[in-house]
């Protein structure tokens, strides 16, 4: 069950980038669960972490060899997450880090290693190094769309975007994939997110897109208020455009900023339409806030609201629930008169109570699409934000509760 089409695109390749995939059987025998992104010489990589304080081995090893040398190696696997593992999985993570790297001939700081899946159990560190071959002989330009399907779990579909921009006379490649369907909160959630161009982008305006980027989306995303951790996403520069770099003062690199903002965006809204379980993608704005908490705060009141998720699955104009959350949020001086709440364009409130032309039909009618926006206007401040969720439906309990089984 998912929210719209969930197609994926023609993927552009990226010139410095390949991708392999192969078959470790870490949770089920067969399946294709093991990613390798090769990445050519001086190709620059930024990104951002989950901050989950119990944040999972490999997560610490790639933090750590982000700031050591220059990455030439991504090493992706599903079906365990190598979290609360202790100091063994440290050992667990490098020891596969130094199993590619005898493959490939490059150094083992040069490997960034990624798990997702099962939380507390053993790294199966054989079945993920017997595969590691198989993954190499792969590695392709094309392969972006088989490497989305080699980093799902209890996703439905996979997931990616791609954009082909001209930037001075040179054309710049985007392609991006991403994981995710529960556990999803900011911090981030539990996702990994992997974007990758060909532009020549310095390492500081590289950092800092990475930070504003995914602040916007993959940190705006929620399917049930809970926080992995495994959550990463990178993003990768492989400087092979033969463009001149771009720097913070680039007449270029809004354009570029922008296009990568699409791919950002895309990549985030495909894990929210795939949430476990999901019949509903839903907008929640929350304008003329006093700053940007303050607008976050009532968002994810209303986003993590059981009641309000299950009226959504239910398609019930329950608009009660809306009020309920929105005055819980722990906004001081509210003023309840002021405020008015939408369900697309239907008034719900106004003059703290119902909305005097509001009637139910047109509320059922909002609540009967597949997507759906509610807006928030406080009317106290010049801050508007915006977050992206889904309902609660009967199959998230079942997929959460028969995950191990």
């Amino acid at each position: 069950m998912a929210v719209g089409p969930g197609t994926l695109p023609t993927f552009f390749p990226v010139a410095g980038v390949r991708l392999g995939i192969g078959s470790a059987g870490i949770k089920k025998p067969g399946k294709k669960d093991l990613v390798v992104i090769e990445l050519a010489p001086g190709s620059r990589v930024a990104g951002i972490f989950t901050r989950n304080q119990f944040c999972a081995a490999p997560v610490h090893v790639t933090r750590n060899h982000l700031a050591g040398e220059a990455p030439r190696y991504l090493l992706i696997n599903t079906g365990n997450a190598n979290a609360g593992t202790g100091e063994q999985g440290m050992k667990d993570a490098l020891s596969c880090c130094q199993a590619l790297a005898d493959h490939a001939g490059v150094s083992a700081g040069s490997i960034l290693p990624f798990s997702t899946g099962v939380i507390g159990e053993p790294l199966p560190v054989g079945k993920i190094v017997s595969a590691l071959p198989q993954a190499l002989a792969d590695v392709s330009e094309s392969h972006w769309a088989e490497a989305a399907s080699g980093i799902m779990t209890t996703d439905t579909r996979p997931k990616g975007a791609s954009r082909q921009i001209d930037l001075d006379g040179q054309t710049i490649s985007i392609s991006g994939i991403s994981k995710g369907a529960g556990m999803i909160r900011p911090n981030m959630a539990t996702m990994l997110g992997f974007i990758a161009t060909d532009a020549n982008i310095a390492p500081d305006v590289l950092a800092s897109l990475s930070s504003e980027l995914g602040e916007a989306s993959f940190n705006r995303i929620t399917i049930d208020g809970d926080t992995s951790t495994n959550d990463a996403c990178m993003l990768i520069a492989s400087g092979q455009s033969g463009g001149p770099e771009i720097t913070a003062d680039s007449p270029s690199l809004p354009k570029l900023r922008e296009a990568l903002r699409e791919v950002f965006l895309e990549l985030a809204h495909a894990i929210v339409r795939d949430g476990e379980g999901a019949t509903k993608f839903v907008t929640i704005e929350v304008s003329r806030a006093t700053s940007v908490q303050e607008a976050l705060d009532v968002a994810y009141t209303v986003a993590h609201s059981p009641l309000v998720k299950t009226a959504l699955f239910a398609s019930d104009p329950n608009w009660g629930r809306i009020l309920a959350a929105v005055g819980r949020a722990g906004v001081d001086g509210l003023d309840l008169n002021a405020l008015e709440i939408w369900l697309g364009d239907v008034c719900l409130v106004r003059n703290g109570g119902r909305a005097a032309d509001y009637s139910e039909s047109r509320g059922q009618a909002v609540m009967d699409g597949e997507e759906i926006t509610i807006h928030i206007d406080l009317r106290r401040g010049d801050v508007s934000e915006r977050v992206w969720t889904c309902d609660f439906s009967h199959d998230y309990v079942t997929i959460n509760a028969e995950y191990r089984t």
